[in-house]
């Protein structure tokens, strides 16, 4: 009789797999989302772009909304761990620091935009699906906590006070990289990147840059 340990290879085997194949399928997501847009692009779409059935798509996720909930949490794994090294700067004053994490929310890569622009898509369907308004709440909810989280840590670090709670500065501090992003987007010439983060977070926090 087979050791009930056996087949844990296997296991493994078919988890990185499984992996291969939810990798490859985000991908394609990613690249047919921004031809086309949240509502434009189908399943089908996306099978084609990766090279799978739809059987494998099913397999994997159950539908667009779950490909845009597991992007928006690779997307701010990435964002929490660019603003996290941005807060360790291990010379300088706060000052300059604030301006370092400013400068990581409002990175601007074509990719960045292309995010917006579909979270903006997403943002517009989950208004009117609650289901996807209750997943997409949840998830924006577990991106605060995680920036709530590294803002207090460099808080700590460097000796500050913020004037409000943790949670309303990461708020505000989101929308003002958001909606900047969307005026450069609609007026590309109207602000320069970070100029608005960079004059306005200081004075919410009492901080003179």
């Amino acid at each position: 009789m087979p050791s009930v340990t056996s087949p844990k290879p296997t296991s493994t085997r078919i988890t990185a797999r499984r992996q291969a194949t939810r990798d490859r399928v985000l991908d394609a997501a990613s690249e047919v989302f921004a031809e086309r847009g949240f509502h434009g692009a189908t399943v089908e779409d996306i099978c084609e772009r990766a090279g799978f059935t739809r059987g494998a798509f099913y397999s994997n996720f159950s539908s667009k909304d779950d490909l845009v909930l597991e992007l928006s949490r690779r997307h701010s794994e990435a964002l929490v761990d660019r603003i996290r090294r941005a807060s360790k700067r291990e010379s300088g004053s706060a000052e300059q620091v604030l301006r370092d994490v400013f400068a990581a929310l409002a990175d601007e890569t074509r990719g960045k935009e292309q995010w917006l622009v579909l979270t903006t898509e997403f943002t517009l369907h989950a208004i009117r699906d609650a289901a996807a308004r209750r997943a997409w709440a949840a998830q924006q909810r577990r991106v605060r906590d995680e920036l709530v989280a590294v803002v207090d840590e460099a808080v700590a670090r460097q000796g500050l006070t913020l004037p409000m709670s943790t949670e309303l500065f990461v708020r505000a501090a989101i929308s003002l990289a958001q909606g900047t992003m969307t005026q450069r987007l609609v007026e590309p010439r109207s602000l320069a990147v970070g100029e608005l983060e960079r004059t306005v977070l200081p004075i919410l926090l009492g901080v003179d840059t």
